[in-house]
């Protein structure tokens, strides 16, 4: 599995694309972009999927563009899925980023695989910063969206965030092997192991 990393939009959020054998999945599309689109015909990869790790506007902003260059199914999980056409919820309307209301082709619950290529990634619910917030995780590797940054974690002061939940998601990503590399949803990359000893939010767990 291969990772290719592109940054959208003011909020600067991450936008993953992961491909293996030809097939590739697009998470988080905050924005409109031609470069991704454009590195997946480079590459000649076929999307099977687009996931949102949750519901925020930073994160699907690009949904509905990006399902009609790319005819791939739309999936997030079940509790965000109200995210998706309320600016209310998703923020849209207090950031002024505008997210075109589009409902969701799949609804993630814990457990469920998303499969691309030769590779299976397991989905995490980790609520907390939003009730329906995941995380994926196989091949050693952890997308963590807005659960889990390097050396921060995601906020939970906004409509639906839970602190408690937060830090019960947090609890168990901590559990996962150190050398694991983590894909958040905004800045860089890092490991388990890392944020373990460097991360404020992990380390007094």
């Amino acid at each position: 599995m291969q990772i290719e990393r592109f940054v959208l939009n003011a909020f600067s959020t991450n936008c993953y694309v992961l491909y293996d054998g030809g097939e590739a999945v697009v998470v988080d599309p905050g924005a409109e972009s031609e470069k991704v689109l454009e590195f997946l015909e480079r590459q000649q990869l076929r999307s099977v999927a687009i996931i949102n790790t949750h519901g925020h506007c930073d994160h699907i902003a690009g949904n509905a563009w990006f399902k009609e260059q790319t005819k791939a199914p739309l999936a997030i999980h079940v509790a965000d899925a109200p995210y998706l056409t309320d600016p209310l919820l998703n923020l849209g309307q207090q950031v002024r980023l505008e997210a075109a209301p589009l409902e969701a082709d799949r609804l993630l619950q814990e457990g469920d695989e998303i499969t691309f290529g030769s590779c299976t990634l397991q989905v995490l619910h980790t609520p907390g910063h939003t009730p329906g917030g995941i995380c994926l995780y196989g091949h050693g590797i952890l997308v963590s969206g807005d659960t889990l940054f390097r050396q921060s974690v995601g906020r939970w002061d906004f409509p639906g965030s839970d602190e408690q939940a937060l830090f019960g998601s947090l609890r168990r990503l901590a559990q996962l092997p150190p050398e694991t590399k983590v894909y958040p949803g905004h800045g860089f990359s890092t490991t388990i192991g890392r944020e373990l000893e460097d991360n404020p939010f992990l380390s007094s767990l």
